[in-house]
């Protein structure tokens, strides 16, 4: 069984910077892809995503230049560097991971149960 567990939201003026973790249990390290989304599970809004043990990387059109995402694949852990936030970036971030290695943002099939980033200005 796939759990995630993510961590790391908080309350952050703009501008500020947050860090989200993510350690996956009963999953194979780094294998297939493993992303973070905002809003819901059952509505998912990508915001990165990383594939085949960090080899090929993929971001939204606003993450792009302000986040990074990165995995340890002894520890299980993905991770997201969120610099520079802004107030739009306000949202529940989850974690998710697919076994497949198709860089597509469809086919998630495990999720974590979020974390709240709330950037005020």
């Amino acid at each position: 069984q796939v759990q995630l567990a993510e961590s790391g939201g908080g309350s952050v003026p703009a501008g500020g910077s947050l860090r989200l973790s993510c350690v996956a249990s009963g999953y194979g390290g780094g294998r297939g892809c493993g992303g973070w989304f905002r809003r819901s599970p059952k509505n998912p809004v990508p915001v990165a995503m990383i594939c085949i043990a960090g080899y090929y990387t993929l971001y939204s059109d606003s993450a792009m230049g302000r986040f990074t995402i990165s995995q340890d694949i002894d520890k299980k852990t993905i991770f997201l560097q969120m610099n520079d936030l802004k107030p739009d970036d306000t949202d529940m971030y989850y974690c998710a991971r697919k076994l497949g290695a198709v860089a597509t943002w469809d086919d998630f099939g495990y999720w974590g149960q979020g974390t709240q980033v709330t950037v005020f200005s």
